[in-house]
């Protein structure tokens, strides 16, 4: 019973409590265990090999770099040599090759000099200002292009030593220095040649090698010594951090510990390698124990934190289902329960779906409401706009039409009566407020039919619409007001002939409907005047805003009416509307 109640309690805890509670159970077992077990483990093994290990690589190392130093002094002693610089310059300016041959000798004697005051050097080598090689001792002769390069580099280090390191075609390590001709302490630019020393490096090494383990020397990419180590520098490269330090490395699937020390004088790096497993058997036992321990502990940790997660991931993936059909638009949906849905606990992620549900109700609720009324306000809006015709119109028909039949008493009468029925028809019916381009011709070309009768061959009028025009939709009511004031505007102020063309065109971004004068214009006061709606037409009544506004509500506020006039130059009002058929 109190287990359930206990149980109860963590399921509506706090998710951040259940985190907290869980992990900090998980750590504090882990890191106990593991500090205790491991730092006694790590403690012996580290500190032990390490100290063994570093005591013989400094004392490898520092005696190494001391015989290596020797050997630089030599170096520096041979290029001095007085007597060897005389017959070097001699060689120089010889000009007989039995002088040469003699000099040559001189210089291999006093070579030999050197070279046996050294048992460490396989031999020295000295190329003279000739490019002729003199050597003494073991000599092995330096392939051309190793040669080459070799003198190079002397030559680039200015009177510095270089080192060479061993290859396939030679075991020695070699050093070069370039010699040059001087006075007393003045060098000049006279050069005499280049000073090969050949050290058998691996004599020296396991000459100062003490203790167990092996020594290998690295610079860089560079094998020093031995030829063939057990790794390439490049696999170790990556443990070398810091000046001098220890780690482990699996060698043909045996594990060595590498203590290494980087020298400040040559930049070489020196490796002891000590074989692990022979010489540490109970550490190598105490740390496979924490490791099984470890494996045993997150083989216990893991089922249990898969199945918290999954406790946590279940209700968030359902959550954003819901949120996805939301932001699709789909709120009937998104706030309704699945008949699979479990009851949810009361802790944050509970609390987030219910309040998530219910602010997706409360949306849809708004968002119905806020449609249905723009969907009024809009009818209410459009309705109430063309509800402004005047009747003027009418009278002015009705007028002409009296005139007509007293003055001629013809036939035109009936032509007249039929216009004027069908435009009265049209604009008194409220059934439909968009209209076909080709609907909206039939009113002009019926109005047209009663002004031509009206002004007899003073009205010149013309049509051009393309027939795949004919579908496209716009206000009812659009295009007969706009005739009427060109009519008004252009034709009744003359007596003479204007002409009147109404052309329906489609470009790259909308279609545009225009109705052109040629009458006097407008300055561009007037013009002004007339676009923001302060000058009032003299037509139905439906003035330029009244239209404007019809086609902004039904299409958007991107399109509307455009005018362009100029005194003398007539007047173009366009209607611009959408370049497809859209509802």
């Amino acid at each position: 019973m109190e287990m359930q109640r206990g149980f109860r309690f963590f399921r509506h805890m706090k998710i951040k409590n259940k985190l907290s509670i869980l992990f900090a159970s998980i750590i504090a077992v882990t890191f106990t265990f593991t500090f205790l077990v491991q730092q006694y483990a790590f403690s012996i093994y580290d500190q032990q090999l390490y100290d063994k290990s570093s005591q013989v690589l400094n004392l490898s190392s520092a005696a190494i770099e001391t015989k290596l130093g020797r050997i630089e002094q030599m170096s520096y002693d041979i290029i001095a040599d007085i007597q060897l610089q005389n017959q070097l310059q001699a060689i120089n300016k010889a000009e007989s090759e039995y002088d040469l041959h003699i000099l040559r000798q001189k210089v291999i004697d006093r070579l030999l000099t050197y070279a046996g005051s050294e048992p460490s050097i396989y031999s020295i080598q000295l190329f003279d200002s000739r490019g002729k090689e003199n050597g003494a001792g073991n000599v092995t002769a330096v392939q051309p292009a190793k040669s080459e390069r070799i003198q190079r580099l002397a030559r680039e280090a200015e009177g510095d030593m270089r080192w060479f390191y061993p290859d396939a075609e030679d075991p020695a390590l070699i050093s070069a220095r370039e010699i040059r001709s001087f006075n007393n302490t003045n060098f000049d630019l006279d050069y005499l040649g280049t000073l090969l020393i050949r050290v058998n490096i691996g004599k020296i090494v396991q000459q100062f090698s003490t203790g167990e383990g092996d020594l290998i020397l690295f610079s860089g990419e560079g094998v020093i010594y031995p030829q063939e180590p057990l790794f390439s520098p490049g696999e170790v490269a990556g443990s070398l951090r810091a000046s001098k330090g220890y780690f482990t490395q699996s060698i043909s699937s045996h594990t060595y510990f590498i203590s290494y020390i980087g020298s400040s004088n040559t930049g070489w790096t020196y490796l002891n390698i000590t074989p692990f497993n022979q010489i540490f058997e109970r550490v190598i036992f105490i740390k496979e124990l924490v490791v099984i321990v470890f494996i045993g502990i997150f083989l216990l940790v893991i089922p249990a934190g898969i199945r918290f997660s999954r406790s946590l991931t279940r209700p968030i993936d359902k959550l954003i289902a819901r949120m996805k059909l939301a932001e699709k638009g789909n709120f009937a949906e998104a706030h309704l329960q699945t008949p699979d849905d479990t009851p949810m606990s009361m802790d944050e992620m509970g609390l987030l779906h219910r309040t998530f549900r219910l602010m997706v109700e409360r949306i849809n609720t708004l968002i119905t409401e806020n449609y249905a009324n723009r969907l009024l306000i809009k009818e209410t809006e459009f309705k109430a706009l063309q509800a402004q015709i005047n009747p003027h119109f009418l009278y002015n028909t009705l007028e002409s039409i009296n005139w007509l039949a007293k003055v001629n008493k013809q036939e035109k009468i009936s032509n007249m009566v039929e216009s004027l029925a069908f435009l009265l028809r049209n604009s008194i019916s409220m059934k439909e407020e968009i209209l076909t381009l080709a609907e909206e011709l039939e009113v002009v070309v019926s109005y047209v039919t009663i002004q031509k009768i009206r002004f007899d061959e003073r009205l010149d009028f013309e049509l051009e619409a393309p027939s795949g025009l004919l579908s496209r939709r716009l206000p009812k009511l659009t295009l007969q007001p706009l005739l009427e004031n060109a009519i008004h505007y252009a034709l009744e102020p003359t007596i003479g002939r204007s002409r009147i063309v109404v052309r329906a065109e489609l470009t790259a971004d909308r279609l545009c409907i225009s109705v052109e004068d040629d009458g006097p214009g407008m300055p561009p006061d007037v013009l002004e005047r007339l676009r923001s709606g302060e000058l009032k037409t003299r037509g139905t009544g439906i003035g330029m805003l009244n239209i404007d506004d019809r086609i902004k509500l039904a299409f958007g506020e991107q399109y509307g009416l455009r005018i362009d006039s100029a005194p003398g130059k007539g007047t173009r009002v366009i209607v611009e509307l959408p370049p497809e058929e859209e509802e």
